[in-house]
């Protein structure tokens, strides 16, 4: 299958696509045409286990990889986790949590980012390309830690994760400071997600910046979202998940389903939204936002406005205001017009707004429908469910669930199978959630994490009781007109 940028260029291979993560154009690659699953192969896919099941979905947009190849990487990735790495947990008769957070950083990142590093690699090699790789990351708090666990002392790789210094959790701090390994740089900054957003795409596009690392023998890519390689392991849950589903005879073949996503960049939701273009049965696809609730006002009125206060969260993943998986929904929606993509991108650039056809919105993805949830908001959910289900969110999930209850409220849709995305493990935001089950404050994140445990009973995974010991590798923070040159004196040290 042929890759093609948003804004037009291409077509490139699936190898030359992840290998650069963004297009040379500053697009999104996206792929020629979506595959289709047919009612057969799901239940073929029933009787797999699920890294078979990732196999299959990659290689069928992968093709220029080998299939065996795909599925020893994705054994090799899936092996890292905790058991089934998406586990489905029934609530009700009709509601479902997709736990995504059994890989090893906690987080449903971990799902696509420990495979990126096997494509990656195995791109360089298919394409003969023997430059050293920079893997650039701009991080809301999930990311950085999966990626730098997935490329951490990985050979000819170096990678740089910027992350908004008093933006993220205590516990996603921890995580991403402590990181051992020989090629791994985490650098804090004195801004927002978005300004490190802005940063990567900007040195992505700087011809010097990228001769300056050429000379030096290292060629630029992605692990975030924007990288396709990112994106196509995470296709893979919403199928296993109606997988899991059909052979338990809870929905029957050709059923519809719902699936609520908490979305900050939009690339989870995004590959929901492919699932549903290759023929999984799909009728909603509810776009859950926070306090920050750009999305939710983009898919109610078609305006898609970043000029509005930022908010920090108790769901800091999702304190986003620019969304940049979003450009290849527009591509969808502008019937693959690479120049409708141009025009809209060029307008966020020059005035942080843009808007489209509301009738054309909901005419060609009536399948979205957005909410936004407050913070008392989100603190109620957790506190709720937690009393009738026994059941620990995190405030990302919790935001979720919000959305599931409001769009109930509002369609009385409550019969149809509905699956909450669940992505991240509650004690990676102990404090927020110590507050909103026992109603007490605890600022100590070490000490809300034993509060926590001591008041819901729930499991402390090793990865967050191990932290305490870890010592702080990476401690450099720099402002964000420093962030382009703090990447070449890194890269340049290294020369050393």
């Amino acid at each position: 299958m042929e890759f093609f940028s948003t804004r037009g260029a291409g077509p490139v291979s699936g190898a030359q696509a992840i290998i650069d993560g963004i297009a040379k154009d500053g697009g999104l690659y996206v792929p020629s045409s979506f595959p289709k699953i047919t009612t057969e192969d799901l239940r073929d896919l029933a009787q797999l286990e699920y890294y078979e099941r990732a196999a299959y979905v990659m290689s069928l947009y992968l093709t220029d990889f080998d299939y065996e190849q795909l599925r020893e990487f994705a054994k090799k990735a899936y092996d890292r986790f905790d058991g089934d790495p998406a586990p489905l947990v029934k609530v009700d008769d009709d509601t479902f949590i997709l736990e995504l957070w059994h890989g090893p950083t906690l987080a449903f990142k971990d799902i696509a980012l420990t495979m990126l590093p096997y494509l990656m690699t195995s791109a360089k090699t298919r394409l003969g390309d023997k430059s050293k790789t920079l893997v650039l990351v701009a991080t809301s708090g999930d990311t950085g830690k999966a990626a730098l666990e997935g490329f951490k002392d990985v050979e000819g790789t170096e990678i740089i994760v910027l992350y908004p210094e008093d933006g993220v959790s205590d516990m996603q701090k921890k995580q991403m400071i402590t990181t051992e390994g020989g090629n791994v740089h985490v650098v804090g900054i004195k801004g927002n997600f978005d300004d490190a957003q802005r940063a990567v795409k900007k040195i992505f596009a700087s011809k010097e910046t990228n001769e300056k690392l050429a000379a030096m023998g290292y060629e630029l890519s992605s692990a975030n979202s924007i990288n396709f390689g990112r994106l196509v392991p995470q296709i893979v849950y919403y199928i296993s998940s109606y997988v899991d589903l059909m052979a338990a005879d809870i929905v029957d073949e050709g059923q519809e389903i719902n699936f609520v996503v908490p979305s900050g960049n939009f690339g989870n939701i995004l590959a929901g939204y492919y699932a549903k273009k290759m023929g999984l049965p799909i009728k909603q696809l509810i776009v859950a936002s926070n306090k920050n609730n750009v999305l939710t006002e983009f898919f109610t009125s078609g305006v898609y406005d970043a000029n509005r206060e930022f908010f920090k969260t108790m769901s800091p993943s999702m304190d986003i205001l620019v969304s940049s998986n979003l450009e290849r929904l527009l591509y969808e929606l502008g019937s693959r017009n690479p120049d409708y993509v141009k025009s809209l991108m060029a307008k966020l650039s020059d005035g942080g707004y843009y808007t489209v056809d509301e009738d054309d919105l909901y005419d060609k993805l009536p399948e979205f429908i957005g909410y936004f949830s407050t913070e008392e908001e989100t603190a109620e959910v957790i506190d709720n469910f937690f009393d009738e289900y026994g059941y620990l969110l995190d405030p990302h999930t919790a935001v979720a669930v919000s959305a599931l209850f409001k769009y109930i409220g509002e369609t009385l849709d409550s019969d149809t199978p509905t699956v909450v995305v669940s992505t991240a493990n509650p004690y990676k935001f102990p404090q927020s959630v110590y507050r909103s089950v026992a109603h007490a404050e605890e600022e100590d994140a070490e000490k809300a994490i034993k509060k926590l445990n001591a008041f819901s009973a729930a499991e402390i995974p090793a990865a967050i009781s191990g932290l305490k010991d870890k010592k702080i590798l990476h401690d450099k923070t720099v402002e964000v007109a420093d962030i382009e040159q703090t990447v070449l004196d890194i890269i340049g040290s290294k020369q050393c």
